[in-house]
């Protein structure tokens, strides 16, 4: 029943936001969200659900144990209420937010476009503030400084 509603979920989508090839980004499922690439997928394990994908970015080299730190501590405290969680992608080292989303009459293109919006925003704050900081802004987050932090 899942896919029956995943694929017009996704011309819904592009419909919404204006998107000039729909049957493109349904056979290919990826896109841009202001500046970060969106992969949607649907899993035959999970027929009540598709997925949403986000790359934030690569760690750089000296970060990675922090960064993990971080997006643990995220998982916990902020994504927790949602259905999304960080990870770190073993082939390029960038952070992915997995995002399970429910296949349900309520989700329609305008909602999941709002949806990606905000996590777009969860992805520039990551970037800017955390992954291409400069050095004295995230050797604070070594020695406990979280007052730069919004959560």
């Amino acid at each position: 029943m899942g896919q029956e509603l995943f694929e017009p979920l996704l011309l819904d989508l592009c419909a919404a936001v204006g998107l000039p090839d729909p049957e493109q980004m349904v056979a290919r499922r990826q896109l841009q969200v202001e500046g970060f690439d969106v992969l949607l997928d649907y899993l035959e394990d999970d027929p009540d659900a598709f997925y949403l994908y986000f790359q934030f970015g690569i760690v750089t080299a000296g970060r990675t144990l922090s960064i993990y730190r971080l997006m643990l501590e995220a998982n916990l405290l902020i994504y927790a209420q949602d259905q999304a969680q960080f990870g770190m992608d073993s082939d390029t080292g960038g952070i992915v937010l997995l995002v399970r989303i429910g296949l349900t009459p309520d989700v329609t293109g305008e909602w999941l476009a709002n949806l990606m919006v905000d996590y777009a925003e969860h992805g520039r704050y990551w970037r800017d503030q955390i992954v291409q900081s400069p050095d004295e802004m995230f050797e604070g987050l070594n020695h406990g400084d979280y007052t730069w932090l919004r959560a």
